[in-house]
């Protein structure tokens, strides 16, 4: 029978052996890792712009570079061949459904209003946000006609984001030419739930792809198409967006020339601002859309932005979006606002705070509208 004593010493060696063993006994905390403050500290944007970039161009040729093999897509230069499939006549501009190759994979049903008045006109890319409804895609921006589901969808997004009216067609009533595509998995090209979106992300991955990086390629091309409109001037088009829209929107300015202004409403932070528990960024799901692998280790997110510096750019932000917390929309506005003033370019660059939350009201978009017409004027 062990004695007493032999019994203290096991003990005491066990404890010992526990305590030089110091097991980690917890490793997922809040979505994180539990060692993601040693992740965040890896994270120092080394080709982000700094006082010491000499060569501004070249600076953003390298930029945009690595976010073009950070996407994973291939370039893709396969005729558009569009195709008008129906019409709507409303007013000073018509509605149309046009289906163009948006890629050698891909060919899409993308609704465009054409104003009526000879051209060129100015034009817009007009970028959907994700919003967890699938059902509806382009019809958040631009009002849908013979679908009387899609039609109610779309108006209670209107009505829900943008004081209940279609900002493209806000736009066209100005004279404007306006495109709006759904995005993979919305619209005409889903099905697409927040269950089958974990699923599409992980497949893309093991494709050799991303859902992000599809995104980022399908904008280019998106925006190369209404750059080659012969109604359209080439020199005034820009990509406006809200909410994941408003990311696809300043990304699109960044990495296509086609693109020569963007207003971008209700998504614009930075990485240590929006890695923190509760922020909409930790759950997955939407997060997808935005998640080029790798990119965090060479530039954060306003440094992919300020890729479009010295193009005009007007960013929103609401006082009380829990999504984008103030502090760090305001920090990153700041870091890019370096970057235009760097180009000579500091009045292209514009940040306004929204006295509401995460939307983009009539107001926000008249003045963004306002805004695009000073910067974009029509040539004399």
């Amino acid at each position: 029978m062990q004695s007493l004593h032999g019994v203290i010493l096991a003990a005491g060696l066990l404890a010992a052996a526990a305590q030089a063993q110091d097991y980690q006994r917890e490793g997922v905390k809040d979505g994180l890792p539990v060692y993601e403050k040693a992740l965040k500290a890896r994270l120092t944007f080394p080709m982000a712009w700094t006082q010491d970039v000499a060569d501004l161009p070249a600076w953003r040729a390298a930029g945009r570079a690595k976010v073009w093999d950070l996407t994973l897509q291939p370039r893709d230069s396969t005729p558009f061949a569009p195709q008008v499939i129906a019409e709507q006549d409303r007013g000073s501009y018509v509605a149309r459904q046009v289906v163009f190759n948006l890629n050698a994979d891909n060919r899409v049903r993308a609704l465009l209003l054409m104003p009526k008045a000879a051209g060129p006109h100015p034009a817009a890319l007009m970028l959907h946000d994700h919003g967890a409804r699938f059902d509806i895609g382009k019809e958040k921006m631009i009002a849908p006609w013979a679908d009387p589901a899609r039609e109610a969808a779309s108006q209670a997004w209107a009505d829900k984001h943008f004081s209940g009216r279609h900002p493209g067609d806000a736009l066209a009533k100005r004279g404007y030419v306006v495109l709006a595509v759904d995005a993979l998995g919305w619209g005409d090209r889903g099905p697409m739930t927040g269950e089958t979106q974990q699923a599409l992300a992980a497949n893309m991955f093991n494709l050799g792809s991303s859902m992000a990086g599809a995104m980022a390629a399908e904008d280019v091309r998106a925006a190369a198409f209404l750059a080659s409109l012969p109604e359209v001037d080439a020199r005034r088009v820009a990509a406006i967006g809200f909410s994941m829209g408003a990311f696809r929107a300043w990304q699109v300015a960044a990495l296509s020339d086609d693109i020569k202004a963007v207003v971008a409403a209700s998504w614009m932070a930075t990485t240590e601002g929006l890695m923190v528990p509760g922020n909409n960024q930790l759950r997955g799901s939407s997060a997808f859309q935005m998640l080029h692998p790798g990119l965090l280790r060479h530039l954060d997110f306003p440094d992919v932005a300020s890729l479009a510096a010295p193009k005009p750019a007007l960013f929103f932000t609401g006082a009380q979006d829990k999504l984008f917390p103030l502090a760090s929309a305001e920090q990153a506005f700041g870091k890019m606002r370096r970057v235009w003033q760097a180009w000579d370019a500091g009045g292209r660059f514009e940040a306004r705070v929204l006295p509401g939350g995460h939307a983009f009201p009539a107001d926000a978009q008249d003045a963004a509208f306002d805004w695009l017409a000073r910067q974009l004027p029509a040539a004399r």
